[in-house]
């Protein structure tokens, strides 16, 4: 038995075809559906997770969801081994490849805690996830976001630009209050508005106070 581990650990490359898994190793996390194993780049198959630079919106607040999936994907393998299943090279001579963690397929988790989203061009395998996501508003699913694809072809998020003359920012926080901000009060800089939530500007205190809207403390 312990020689057969012994085996087992250093032929890490088994080979397309074979019953096992085609890679088994220590995996280093490059972002959010990309690790390496033993130098081998590894691409995980049928999902697309926020580039390492894409930031996302949520509660009017921009975050680095990029990052955070990545970080995501880091803290949930550890330092425990990963197995891939080789399903092929893509243009940047990557390995395509669905990876567990033990019995957890690692690109259907990360696709239903909304790190990632079903890459529906290459496969349709994680569609289920994400809608299991989506409807839970886990991840990125919690605000707005660009999808990947679209992010690296230049896409960005759309940003409120207030009215003319109209700098009050109205916000609607997480207990639902609607709060207005004036440029000169503490919170007023890292406010967002998202106009898709019902978010708006105000051109006087008037106006936002007979709007039902109440000042910052």
């Amino acid at each position: 038995m312990m020689v057969r581990a012994a085996v087992a650990a250093a032929l890490w490359w088994i080979g397309p075809g074979s019953a096992e898994a085609d890679m088994v190793g220590r995996a280093s996390v490059i972002d959010g559906d990309t690790i390496e194993i033993r130098s081998e780049r590894i691409r995980l198959h049928g999902i697309d997770a926020p580039e390492s630079r894409q930031t996302c919106e949520a509660g009017g607040e921009t975050w680095r969801c990029g990052q955070q999936a990545a970080l995501a994907l880091a803290d949930k393998i550890g330092t425990a081994n990963v197995a891939c299943e080789d399903h092929g090279m893509d243009q940047y001579d990557r390995t395509i490849a669905v990876c567990r963690l033990g019995d957890l397929d690692l690109n259907g988790w990360l696709v239903a805690e909304g790190w990632a989203m079903a890459y529906r061009y290459y496969s349709t395998a994680y569609v289920p996830q994400e809608d299991d996501a989506r409807a839970a508003g886990r991840g990125v699913w919690r605000g707005r976001f660009v999808p990947p694809w679209d992010w690296r072809r230049g896409e960005r998020l759309a940003v409120a630009v207030p009215p003319s003359d109209c700098a009050i920012k109205g916000n609607i926080n997480r207990d639902g209050e609607h709060i207005y901000h004036l440029p000169e009060t503490r919170w007023y800089d890292r406010t967002r508005i998202s106009l898709e939530r019902g978010e708006r500007w105000f051109c006087s205190e008037a106006d936002a106070k007979a709007a039902g809207w109440r000042p910052a403390r």
